[in-house]
């Protein structure tokens, strides 16, 4: 990969230094982050750089003149989603809709929710941007001190928001019961645009922690640290199979490579014309992927030091993601059927009538990131790559224990190596954990601008899940 460079960009001769800071460019000297854009160095693909603010493409220009307009910055994560205009476009919407148009909710609110959701995965980047806008929108500059200053009707949302972060199969009824009666209570739409508000954080961070994106030039992303303590932190090997040593052997190098993947693929375009398999085998096929994947190991340790100013918007910083296959046997969770409640047939519709048009903003984001494609896999052209979308979208959901019933699993397995399970698993569930090294291992012959697509599956994927059981939860109490 590229070493890291800064580079100074202009919006309308307004735009201040260059933001969109990735691991996949370098900035002159040493530091912790690095962005999207030159392709100069070892073992990366032959990529173009990212576009800059005055970019030439008109549809990339529009987008990043509406963020500059409504955020008085491009910020860094929307000018490395600019690779992908069509998907940027539908997050700004969704997301300028959730925080500055009208809803039930007041706008500081609105921000110290998000912080509460970013802080769950260390996020400084969304924590820091956030208090920011908080205060810019009039919030009391004291529950900023910590969670215990923040009013009781925040702090009720403290366990809905840990449980939809790390193991959403958790949440019922009884946790919606207990925000919309008694004290301080929350309305139905109050709470349904406070539950979008927390899962589109939750998944944003994955998508800034897997990118690499760098803190905003004003909130700390010029700091540097020495050499020796950047090699410190991604010093420790992280392989897929930790049980081998952390040593990574030259059969997953083999399987990891873009070459490998177009071959499984062939083969499976090739053995369509097979008897279908029987809805036992099927399901026999899901748990085999659900098993499997608990049996994934990923990095025990943060890439970066929990830090104070995190620290105080959380609670219970024990309770993390532990896979649905390893569910406790007492609690009587059965896997999420998508044929009993969908996102198309059901969640849609409810989150529509809590909180007018937040659904559609949603299915579009949904189906751009799940059908996005532009018919490549690094230097190859002309590629059907709808399979393995397909795969990343429903090994996550896997992961979460959302079953679709029609889905042959076994192209999981087929498609999807494990180094990168591991990688996705990582991004998802522990996102706080990913380091420079996990990005550049996985994907071999993948483009940056790919690797960001596969990114924004992990983030809607993810989103996506979270929404299924917050919503059904929602309906459930309802009824």
């Amino acid at each position: 990969m590229p070493d890291l460079h800064w580079k100074s960009t202009a919006l309308d001769n307004q735009m201040y230094m260059d933001q969109h800071n990735m691991w996949s460019s370098q900035r002159l000297g040493q530091s912790e982050y690095e962005c999207l854009g030159s392709s100069k160095g070892k073992n990366t693909a032959n990529d173009e750089e990212i576009d800059p603010a005055d970019t030439t493409n008109e549809d990339k220009q529009m987008v990043f003149i509406e963020s500059f307009l409504q955020n008085n910055r491009l910020e860094n994560l929307h000018q490395v989603m600019g690779y992908h205009p069509r998907y940027l476009e539908a997050f700004v919407k969704t997301q300028n809709y959730l925080l500055r148009d009208d809803g039930p909710l007041p706008f500081p609110y609105r921000h110290y929710i998000a912080l509460m959701a970013a802080a769950r995965h260390q996020c400084v980047y969304l924590v820091r941007l956030h208090a920011q806008e908080f205060l810019l929108q009039g919030g009391d500059a004291q529950w900023l001190r910590g969670l215990e200053y923040a009013p009781q009707k925040l702090r009720n949302l403290c366990e809905v928001n840990n449980i939809l972060a790390h193991r959403p199969w958790l949440l019922n009824k009884n946790h919606i019961e207990k925000l919309t009666r008694g004290n301080d209570t929350w309305s139905l739409s109050e709470m349904m645009q406070a539950l979008i508000i927390i899962a589109h954080f939750h998944s944003l961070c994955s998508f800034i922690m897997g990118c690499g994106l760098a803190p905003e030039i004003d909130q700390g992303g010029c700091t540097t640290r020495n050499a020796s303590s950047s090699g410190d932190d991604e010093s420790e090997d992280y392989s897929s199979d930790s049980s081998v040593g952390g040593e990574m052997n030259a059969n997953v190098l083999e399987e990891d490579s873009l070459e490998s993947l177009m071959q499984r693929m062939k083969e499976l375009t090739e053995s369509t014309h097979e008897e279908e398999p029987t809805q036992e085998e099927l399901l026999k096929r899901f748990e085999l992927v659900e098993n499997q994947s608990s049996e994934i190991s990923v990095p025990t340790k943060e890439k970066t030091s929990k830090k104070e100013e995190v620290l105080r918007f959380v609670t219970n910083s024990d309770f993390t993601y532990n896979d649905f296959a390893k569910r406790a046997p007492g609690l009587d969770i059965p896997t999420f059927r998508i044929q009993d409640y969908s996102w198309e047939d059901h969640a849609f519709s409810l989150a529509n009538r809590l909180y007018s048009d937040i659904g559609n903003l949603l299915d579009d984001r949904f189906n751009i990131a799940f059908n996005l494609t532009y018919y490549t896999m690094g230097d190859i052209r002309s590629v059907d790559t709808s399979a393995f979308r397909q795969a990343i979208w429903y090994y996550i959901h896997c992961m979460y224990g959302i079953r679709h019933d029609d889905y042959d699993y076994a192209q999981v397995n087929q498609l999807l190596e494990r180094n990168l399970k591991t990688y996705i698993k990582t991004v998802c569930c522990f996102p706080e954990r990913i380091t420079k090294k996990d990005y550049e291992g996985v994907m071999k012959g993948f483009k940056h601008s790919e690797k960001v697509h596969v990114n924004m599956m992990i983030t809607e994927a993810r989103m996506q899940a979270e929404l299924l059981y917050a919503l059904r939860a929602v309906n459930h109490y309802m009824t």
